[in-house]
């Protein structure tokens, strides 16, 4: 696993870095775990057809590869057949054949090699790639796919590169550093998988071009300041205008320091330390 460079021979190589695709075993994905994405899905718009995310739109046609984020199918073991590209996350993925025929797929863990052995349950040993609930692991090891709720599935350290470290265990709770240097707590009753996700490289990536954020479906970004009046409240002037007090987004909601977060659903009484000192 790792990244190539290419040479200068037009602006659009010059500065590209890209993937070299070596751990990739196979091209097609299993057709029994894809689903269609329809348009739509993906451009940033709601069920009523109203952009809510802006500058997202267009890009190649995928499908979506159904990922077991719950590893509900316990202490039944299965052989890792292929490590896969999926174009909807960073990670790749990895296909498992279960003993009893059924196919599912993961995401592939740092290390994980096809023909390799992994299971899920409470007494599956300490590898990279099986899954345990949080009090079966000892303190000091790193995991990823981590559950919020019991059985809810894997919400928590999924993508390329990322992973959370088990710092201890008090009561029913285990305390967990996640990837943003927040500590919080986590119910010791939900799943974790081994290891840290594979693809770290994902960070080294330059497209070097627009045409690449293209094909990703990832539309121009113009500046506020460059709008008119009524397309910005940064719109408008004579001339250059250089700051303002409360910078804020095309509807108005302020872009620094504002708290968006919801008293109601605020989940505070978890977390120890938060990422902003």
């Amino acid at each position: 696993m790792g990244i190539k460079r290419f040479k200068p021979i037009n602006p659009g190589l010059r500065h590209k870095v890209s993937f070299d695709f070596v751990e990739i075993t196979a091209t097609e994905p299993e057709k029994t775990l894809i689903e269609g994405m329809k348009r739509g899905r993906g451009d940033g718009r709601n069920s009523q057809g109203r952009i809510t995310a802006r500058h997202r739109g267009g890009g190649n046609k995928r499908y979506y590869r159904v990922i077991d984020f719950k590893r509900d199918k316990r202490d039944v073991e299965a052989k890792v057949m292929t490590i896969e590209y999926d174009p909807n996350r960073s990670a790749r993925i990895a296909l498992l054949h279960y003993v009893d025929g059924e196919k599912r797929y993961i995401l592939a863990p740092k290390g994980m090699e096809v023909g390799q052995r992994i299971i899920a349950g409470d007494g599956s040993d300490i590898l990279p790639g099986n899954a345990l609930p949080l009090k079966a692991i000892p303190v000091g090891t790193i995991v990823h796919n981590i559950e919020l709720k019991p059985g809810k599935g894997g919400q928590m350290a999924r993508s390329a590169g990322s992973f959370a470290k088990l710092e201890g265990k008090e009561g029913k709770y285990a305390i967990l550093r996640m990837p943003s240097g927040e500590i919080r707590m986590v119910l010791s009753e939900c799943y974790a998988t081994v290891g840290e996700v594979g693809n770290a490289d994902n960070s080294n990536i330059v497209f070097g071009k627009a045409g690449k954020s293209r094909h990703l479906g990832i539309r121009p970004t113009v500046r506020g300041v460059a709008m008119n009046t009524h397309d910005h409240p940064h719109g408008g002037g004579r001339g250059k205008q250089k700051g303002y007090k409360t910078p804020v987004s095309r509807t108005g909601v302020p872009a620094k320091g504002y708290k968006t977060r919801d008293k109601k659903k605020t989940t505070s009484k978890y977390i120890l330390s938060r990422r902003k000192k």
